[in-house]
């Protein structure tokens, strides 16, 4: 029961003996230091959290046999700076000495905002598939007279309009289809992401001729997902051509890449779901990056940095990730352009309290 506990956890629990050197930890801590309790059992938790507060409170803690908790803090983890709050108590059982506990805020306060988002893209969503009914009802009637008229013209030249007008009826009626979106629900059922990555390679280095360096950073351990074989090509084949297209803007072909890498998320929170496993899959381009303006906006449609896009690739494929219980992400700078899916490995989430995280 204990070891259930604290293995489903969000809060980061490590137990550190008297030299600080890490004798156990939880899932959380392993995704939390991107690393695994193999690798870093009997090293110093200093090695992989190197904050001079930090050891200096370990110092105190276990001299004065008392607990100390610091706020607002920011650890240099993997390079990268995350605010976090942690607690440090003395214990004694064998060899442990300190239970040290540490809450990433970060994380909070990032389920707040994709809450936000998801709720923002659901409004959006219901409103262009209810103006998509509204616009795509006349566009029958519209394309039915042009038809008729043109039965009646005699003139060539006045049914050449009469033409366009059905070709451009036509264009609409193919563009409200898109907006609208799929109608069934996804056929899910167990697949490798691997091979849906594979597939969407060989269109892309068709489409491309091959010109396009492709290259890939796979985890071959990432079992089995639930999801729909065909919708996830397009999906994730949308937001490939997403990063060709940016290249294309910005520099020959031949000089651009893209990464498709994959990887296993554990104890990750999609919306108000908390999943055991999750795969992490990033499509990563060199290209110019997107306007600052636009990065929160992407996922809207009609919404596009090209003169000639659409702005529906990306909703489309944001709508289908949402079909399979997914989310999608974005983080760009000039010169790389990060779009982040997280899709649940097993159907059925935890239960979540966000309040305690």
């Amino acid at each position: 029961m204990q070891n259930i506990i604290l293995d489903n956890l969000n809060t980061v629990v490590m137990v550190l003996d008297r030299e600080f050197r890490v004798i156990t930890l939880n899932p959380a801590a392993e995704t939390l230091l991107d690393t695994s309790l193999k690798r870093i059992l009997n090293q110093p938790v200093t090695m992989v959290i190197p904050e001079e507060n930090f050891k200096a409170d370990l110092d105190r803690s276990l001299a004065q046999h008392q607990q100390f908790t610091r706020r607002e803090t920011d650890f240099p983890i993997n390079g990268e700076m995350i605010n976090v709050d942690y607690s440090i108590s003395p214990i004694t059982c064998g060899e442990a000495r300190l239970l040290l506990e540490i809450n990433p805020r970060d994380r909070v306060q990032k389920i707040t905002r994709e809450e936000s988002q998801i709720a923002k893209q659901e409004t959006s969503r219901i409103l262009v598939r209810g103006l998509a009914h509204e616009v795509k009802n006349p566009l029958g009637g519209i394309r039915g007279a042009a038809q008729l008229l043109a039965r009646e013209l005699d003139d060539q030249g006045l049914k050449e309009f009469t033409g366009i007008i059905i070709q451009e009826a036509d264009r609409l009626r193919d563009l409200v289809d898109q907006m609208l979106g799929p109608l069934q629900p996804p056929k899910m059922e167990g697949l490798s992401i691997h091979e849906v990555l594979e597939r969407v390679m060989q269109l892309i280095n068709a489409e491309t001729g091959g010109e396009l360096k492709l290259k890939r950073d796979y985890d071959p351990s990432i079992p089995d997902i639930p999801g729909d074989f065909e919708r996830l090509i397009q999906a994730i084949l949308n937001l490939v051509r997403n990063a060709m297209q940016a290249i294309d803007q910005a520099m020959p072909r031949s000089e651009g890449l893209i990464t498709l890498r994959t990887r296993i998320a554990r104890q990750f929170t999609i919306g108000t779901e908390r999943r055991r496993l999750v795969c992490h899959l990033s499509i990563i381009d060199n290209g110019p990056g997107i306007p600052p303006d636009l990065i929160d906006n992407i996922f809207y449609p009609m919404i596009s940095g090209r003169a000639d896009g659409t702005g529906l690739g990306l909703p489309m494929a944001q709508s289908i990730i949402s079909l399979h219980q997914g989310l999608v992400e974005c983080e760009s700078k000039p010169g790389e352009t990060i779009f982040n899916v997280f899709l649940p490995i097993t159907r059925e989430p935890l239960s979540l309290d966000i309040s305690q995280e």
